[in-house]
């Protein structure tokens, strides 16, 4: 059987994406839109499958898959119940997922509550054991405490189990003991150890990281798995999961480690947008993605996302940023992003004040927004494009979506004229510029707080939604190129098919530089290298298909935070010099100070194992000679930049070859997305069909 498809699927909150990739021809042979089925996302997928020809299902050599199913367990999606959990811990740290850090995000809110913990303290039980903080045994496992701890586990008919102890990144010994007791004694159980979870020190991230994934791994374990079983029905191929750090991961990896995919559709936008930035040679860009029911904003420098280690889920959003404390602590590679509730589905209503208000409280898939007459009769973001002209009124998704104007604008006159007496052209024009501005501002946190210059870089705008706002958000940060790809709406799935595995394997040290010697470094980045080719080689990678990035985590001696530094090229002469001025540099960039003379700690080796896989090559567009084109309709649309309706040209994506030159305001519609070039911006067709749009001086 050959292999010449590639397909990726994204399952959004209101749209699931697929796409096949068609490796002979280096073009996308389909792209399909379809309502997401909460419920259960899977079906979706698999009745688009079905609707595919035997040619293609015969053909796939591997299908890449991003999913919500993680983030919307721990925030409570019906249907989604979380298992029953039990927690082992070191005697007397039976309460340390309640007392955290004692951070309090809401300082003057008497009234704030912490999110329910995870596991019940009924189920969290305590083993006499004891390890110091180099790993030396202090006090071995009382076995009759063990005993009594999986009785317990059997009586309460526990699910999983997440095991964490005390100073076990330096030392495992103890919950290796309890893992093989566990898996001796209880057949069906699952487990998640902190030694293989999260090998670092910090008791409270460690064991918060552990039970969010002994919490996951039965809901994750059964999705993929019957995923797979149902794809597998369709067609016999791989089927590949994407992190949240931006690569790709067995079925297996991923059910194990859950925790890995928890922001695994997101990332891949912005892996999207490097692959894209790769193929035009571009090195830097602000990554926007606006979908149905929220507005992501990340950055791409020098070709890399940027990349957090610390995440917060189930926690509370105030303007992009995720309020430390109040959610669940997770430690591991994400890639970083700011998020708000401002898509095309966000509905719009009035507060107790009479104050107009976006968001959160998306239409999501079901019923939709209003003009979709499936049932929604809340005003959302499309509904408003749709009143303003900016939308086709008859159908979206070059037919497949029929559009109710009518109902679009009775959910306007009903949920908003009849409280605050504004029409519903006011109201359309009103919620545009709160979402504009809510968005703006998680753009900045991505670009102005990490200290870059949104106007040093092009912006990505892609989502359904994403190239409808894409103008006015660069207008806000005075940027002065937009790039729209060719399938906007499409985009992160897309993405999905641009990615190479990855894995981050970490090993804790804690020893200060002068204390350290370059051997017993060079030791453990080789055994971490082999366990790392052990992972990559269960996944099919070959060896000459493998890349291992160093890095460690440094700090002065007695600093509380880290900062991750490469380690690639050191050697036993150069290692002390080369880890310090690497350290210090880094320090100055991002705290505007350095201090040469301080002790500088290896806290942690850091490896980042990589399996590349062969990038889809996009063929060059034809360019026609006739570059002259005509609209194929024309309307009356709203426009911020003008601020009234005036009646502006309508094209098709499909008419726009290489070359093709284009003076806002003008409006592009495509099967996956609707493009507004406001006016002093100018469009112009790339050799990949990708529309660069840039602000024209007023001289021009």
């Amino acid at each position: 059987m050959s292999s010449r498809y590639r397909i990726g699927i994204d399952i959004g909150g209101t749209f699931t994406d697929i796409v096949v990739f068609d490796k002979e021809i280096g073009d996308f042979k389909l792209v399909k839109k379809i309502s997401t089925t909460p419920a259960d996302p899977s079906r979706a997928v698999i009745e688009a499958l079905r609707g595919f020809s035997r040619d293609i299902l015969d053909s796939v050599e591997f299908i890449i898959h991003a999913t919500t199913i993680a983030t919307n367990a721990l925030l409570g999606q019906e249907g989604l119940e979380l298992p029953r959990t039990a927690l082992i811990t070191t005697k007397g740290f039976r309460d340390i997922l309640e007392i955290g850090r004692q951070r309090r995000p809401e300082l003057y809110n008497l009234f704030f509550e912490r999110p329910k913990s995870l596991i019940p303290r009924h189920y969290r039980f305590e083993i006499d054991e004891r390890m110091n903080h180099n790993g030396d045994i202090i006090k071995g496992i009382n076995i009759m405490d063990l005993d009594k701890i999986v009785e317990r586990l059997i009586k309460h008919d526990i699910k999983s189990v997440a095991v964490s102890l005390l100073h076990s990144y330096a030392n495992p010994e103890h919950e290796k003991i309890i893992e093989n007791e566990l898996i001796r004694r209880i057949k069906s159980i699952y487990i998640s150890v902190s030694h293989k979870v999260d090998p670092e020190h910090r008791e409270f991230e460690r064991t918060s990281t552990t039970v969010i994934n002994a919490v996951l791994m039965p809901i994750v374990t059964r999705y993929l798995r019957n995923l797979e079983k149902k794809i597998n029905n369709l067609t016999r191929t791989k089927i590949f999961i994407m992190q949240s750090s931006g690569g790709i991961e067995s079925i297996g990896n991923a059910s194990r480690l859950p925790v890995s995919i928890i922001e695994s559709g997101p990332a891949s936008g912005v892996m999207a947008t490097k692959y894209l930035l790769e193929i035009i040679g571009r090195s830097d860009a602000l990554s926007f993605d606006m979908g149905g029911t929220t507005a992501k904003a990340g950055a791409v420098i020098n070709f890399q996302p940027i990349i957090t280690t610390e995440y917060e889920v189930g926690g509370k959003v105030h303007v992009g940023r995720i309020i430390k404390g109040s959610g669940y602590p997770i430690r591991f590679p994400f890639i970083d992003l700011a998020e708000v509730s401002a898509g095309g589905g966000s509905i719009i209503w009035v507060d107790e004040g009479g104050a107009l208000r976006v968001g959160p409280i998306s239409a999501g898939a079901e019923p939709g927004p209003a003009c979709y007459g499936k049932g929604g009769e809340k005003p959302t973001i499309t509904d408003a494009h749709l009143i303003l002209g900016r939308l086709n009124k008859k159908y979206l998704l070059d037919g497949d979506l029929k559009i109710y104007f009518d109902l679009a604008k009775e959910s306007f006159r009903k949920n908003i004229y009849n409280l605050v007496n504004l029409d519903p052209v006011e109201a359309a024009i009103g919620a545009l510029k709160i979402a504009n501005s809510l968005m703006s501002k998680i753009m900045r946190i991505v670009s102005v707080e990490r200290g870059i210059n949104p106007s040093d870089l092009i912006l990505v705008a892609f989502g359904g939604a994403g190239p409808m706002h894409a103008c006015s958000l660069a207008e806000e940060l005075n940027m002065k190129e937009i790039l729209i790809p060719r399938s906007p709406g499409l985009f992160s799935a897309i993405g999905l098919l641009s990615v190479d595995f990855k894995h981050t394997l970490i090993k804790s040290i804690r020893k200060t530089i002068d204390s350290l010697s370059f051997d017993e470094l060079e030791n453990i980045f080789r055994r971490l290298e082999e366990t790392g080719k052990k992972i990559l080689l269960s996944e099919g990678i070959s060896k000459e298909n493998m890349i291992f990035n160093r890095f460690i985590d440094a700090r002065y001696l007695g600093q509380g935070y880290e900062l991750i530094i490469p380690a690639n090229g050191i050697n036993s002469e150069n290692y002390a010099y080369l880890i310090s001025n690497r350290f210090h540099n880094a320090h100055e960039r991002k705290y505007g100070y350095s201090l040469v003379d301080e002790k500088v700690e290896v806290v942690n080796a850091r490896l980042d194992v990589i399996g590349l896989i062969n990038k889809p090559k996009l063929r060059l567009m034809r360019t026609r000679k006739n570059k002259a084109i005509e609209p194929f309709a024309k309307r009356e649309a709203y426009f911020e930049s003008i601020d009234e309706f005036i009646e502006v040209p309508v094209f098709k994506r499909i008419q726009l070859s290489p070359g093709v030159k284009l003076n806002g305001p003008v409006i592009i519609e495509q099967y996956d997305s609707t493009i507004i070039v406001e006016e002093d911006w100018q469009l112009i067709v790339d050799n990949y069909g990708n529309l660069l749009i840039t602000k024209q001086s007023g001289d021009n």
